[in-house]
């Protein structure tokens, strides 16, 4: 089931992703997953899945109530999740998609989901260093799309009055929201990252409502990963879970 430079990374309650030196994840992917879970029996959707990390988890804790599509257009990562499906026996609850975000009519229905979530590229094109790996450079610059395109997909697949979760650094928060209420998805929900204290913040996760009304923005508690001591914050150990103790 694993190819070359692959292996298994153990997400807690027996679940398990295909990895590999050119698709992972990082603490952002988790703390989106826990940001954006879905309710019970919402019909979800990841663009942009990678290897398809946060479905995995949001199956970890919602096990049978969970029904998300993983849109990948890399054709390696969708192998990759596709493989992660079946070994972990979830065929039932997450489909692959492969497909292009831009264009995505003929494979999902468009104004259908109750829940859209993405990782998006941080940086903008031709910013920033440019990484020689295809798979890292796409995955980190806005190459096969834009923040916009991202928004756009989302406002179209979103039922009315459904959710839209994503996170990206603070210097781009501008950008995201404008790009939302162009959309017609209203920014509802917003939490800044901060490693610790002493350091300013280096993500925010925020979520939209489609057409919803406009105003009363929640800014939530910073969330902090580390405390005083330099260990994991109590809410970053319980955020983690059985990720931690893997198996």
């Amino acid at each position: 089931m694993l190819k070359e430079n692959e292996h298994y990374e153990p997400l807690g309650n027996n679940i398990k992703v295909i990895v590999s030196d050119k698709h992972h994840f990082s603490t952002d992917t988790i703390l989106l997953a826990n940001f954006a879970i879905p309710k019970k029996h919402d019909k979800s959707v990841e663009l942009g899945t990678g290897c398809g990390t946060i479905p995995l988890i949001w199956a970890r804790e919602l096990g049978k109530n969970l029904n998300v599509t993983a849109v990948e257009i890399q054709d390696d990562a969708y192998n990759m999740i596709k493989r992660s499906v079946l070994i972990n026996g979830l065929g039932k609850y997450i489909t692959p998609v492969h497909g292009d975000l831009r264009n995505l009519r003929s494979k999902l229905r468009y104004g259908y989901y109750d829940l859209v979530v993405c990782n998006p590229p941080y940086k903008l094109s031709g910013s920033g260093i440019v990484n020689p790996e295809k798979e890292k450079h796409i995955a980190r610059h806005e190459e096969t799309c834009t923040l916009d395109d991202i928004v756009s997909c989302a406002a179209r697949l979103l039922q009315f009055g459904g959710r839209f979760c994503l996170c990206q650094r603070p210097e781009r928060l501008c950008d995201v929201m404008e790009s939302m209420r162009k959309h017609h998805i209203e920014p509802k929900r917003l939490r800044f990252v901060q490693q610790r204290q002493s350091k300013e913040p280096k993500l925010f996760l925020i979520e939209g409502r489609r057409s919803g009304n406009k105003g009363s923005l929640k800014v939530e508690p910073v969330l902090f990963i580390e405390d005083e001591n330099g260990d994991f914050s109590k809410e970053m150990r319980e955020i983690y879970g059985s990720y931690k103790i893997g198996e």
